[in-house]
């Protein structure tokens, strides 16, 4: 294998995590939802629900850090890549900041580009 399918092979599987903590974050609200809904729909007291909506809320902020965690990995990649002078490979969305540090918005927009309002 050379070096080129190496890295493809770590950067898809740094992609595919991404996606699964996003999807399980999705998921997990959609839950969060479902028991809210039920709850509503059978007329149960919020407050018969309130532990396990609690614990499936603590599972949100716990994949949130997780999310955190994978994109700080994947910027850690990109520097390592960029100082062993391995060029540029792309793999998986390529709509992606070059610049780790500089939040979104950090910079003017430039025409045909969405800003956050």
């Amino acid at each position: 294998m050379d070096r080129t399918q190496v890295i493809a092979g770590v950067a898809k599987d740094l992609h595919a995590t991404e996606k699964a903590i996003d999807a399980a974050i999705t998921q997990t609200t959609t839950l969060v939802q479902s028991m809210i809904g039920a709850r509503a729909l059978l007329e149960v007291s919020p407050v018969a629900g309130a532990g396990s909506q609690a614990k499936a809320m603590e599972t949100i902020a716990a994949l949130s850090e997780a999310r955190t965690a994978i994109v700080a990995c994947h910027a850690e990649l990109q520097k390592d890549h960029r100082k062993m002078g391995w060029g540029v490979y792309a793999v998986g969305p390529v709509d992606k900041p070059d610049d780790w540090e500089t939040p979104v918005g950090g910079t003017p927009p430039t025409k045909g580009h969405l800003r956050l309002a």
